[in-house]
């Protein structure tokens, strides 16, 4: 069932959420990537019939549901926190909505929760309250499945094994999931279109790779974790590139789907996208500068480098054992580069 918003306006108190238009097809996994307070369970709570909003409509598999009831939705919802029904135990929580016992025997095997399951929710754990949430939302087979920050309380090996299992049951039922997150990495792993929330405006959504690839602002490159975000004036060249001045960096561009680039602008650079070297080398990367590392971080397979360019800070991620080779520390000079194609003007 497809679940599609057109300009969606709820005013509450001080916060807006602004004209929200989302789509996510029958069947797709849809992410709502944003911070705290901004808009991410409301948005969730309009789809699920919770809250009803001021303005525009809410359609899910072609019908209109902006005034259906909760219950005549079809949808299943996790919050954050739970929301178990205190009075009942685990089994019955599951139980509660379930088509029958062989939905809630899939449910409890899917979620690994057996051992829970003569237990009173006051004696749960808050990440097997979440466990047994999930369970509940999966046994009622729903045809869209909502999902508020659902594995924010579980611990890293189990947060990603509801990941794989959510993703799983979702591509084996075909059901079309609204996740909504603040996890950049958890948007990636999982989303097949996402979309950009920020104080209650969704900046922008699609297809997910093409959102992280092209960032429409510098905004939304932010909220997706990019490290280098320089603002600074850009100028197209007769060759069809882009020139942005940062302070003293001159940084080489392709422009944005052929446009012309000319005034206030930011190039936005992935930190896997730069290559370091102790030695400056041949490269045909039209980027290359020096810089001082300022300060290593992680402890991982990954390092992360900060590095001052000429009163510039830039960021770059390399291995662990490329960190050791290079023998990066704060104070090393260190020599950088990467292509024009890497960086992405808006």
């Amino acid at each position: 069932m497809s679940v599609t918003l057109s300009d969606v306006t709820l005013s509450q108190g001080s916060f807006v959420l602004e004209r929200a238009s989302l789509d996510v097809p029958d069947g797709a996994y849809g992410v709502v990537l944003g911070a705290a307070g901004s808009g991410k369970t409301t948005l969730l709570e309009i789809v699920a019939g919770i809250r009803s909003p001021d303005s525009g409509s809410i359609i899910v598999g072609g019908e209109n549901m902006t005034t259906v009831p909760t219950e005549s939705r079809g949808v299943g919802l996790v919050y954050q926190h739970s929301m178990l029904f205190p009075h009942l135990g685990v089994a019955a929580n599951v139980a509660y909505g379930a088509p029958g016992t062989a939905a809630v025997d899939d449910a409890v095997r899917r979620t690994g929760i057996e051992a829970l399951l003569d237990r009173g929710v006051g004696a749960l754990s808050g990440g097997e309250q979440q466990l047994v949430a999930l369970a509940r939302a999966i046994a009622s087979e729903p045809r869209v499945l909502l999902l508020d920050e659902p594995f924010a309380a579980l611990d890293p090996p189990r947060r990603a094994a509801m990941r794989r299992m959510t993703r799983a049951l979702q591509r084996e039922r075909g059901i079309t999931v609204v996740h909504v997150t603040h996890d950049v990495a958890e948007a990636a792993l999982l989303a097949d279109v996402l979309a950009v929330l920020d104080a209650g405006r969704v900046l922008q959504h699609g297809n997910a790779p093409e959102v992280f690839t092209h960032p429409a602002t510098a905004r939304v490159a932010q909220l997706l974790g990019a490290e280098n975000v320089i603002a600074g004036t850009a100028t197209t060249t007769r060759d069809g590139s882009v020139e942005l001045r940062a302070n003293n960096l001159v940084i080489h561009a392709l422009a944005p789907d052929g446009a012309m680039v000319n005034g206030p602008a930011h190039a936005v650079i992935g930190a896997d996208e730069i290559t370091l070297s102790r030695e400056q080398r041949e490269t045909s990367a039209r980027n290359s500068f020096t810089g001082q590392v300022t300060a290593t971080s992680g402890a991982g397979a990954l390092i992360r480098v900060e590095i001052d360019v000429d009163g510039t800070p830039l960021v770059a991620v390399v291995t662990a054992g490329a960190a050791r080779e290079l023998a990066l520390s704060a104070g090393t000079m260190v020599h950088l580069s990467f292509k024009a194609t890497a960086v992405r003007i808006c």
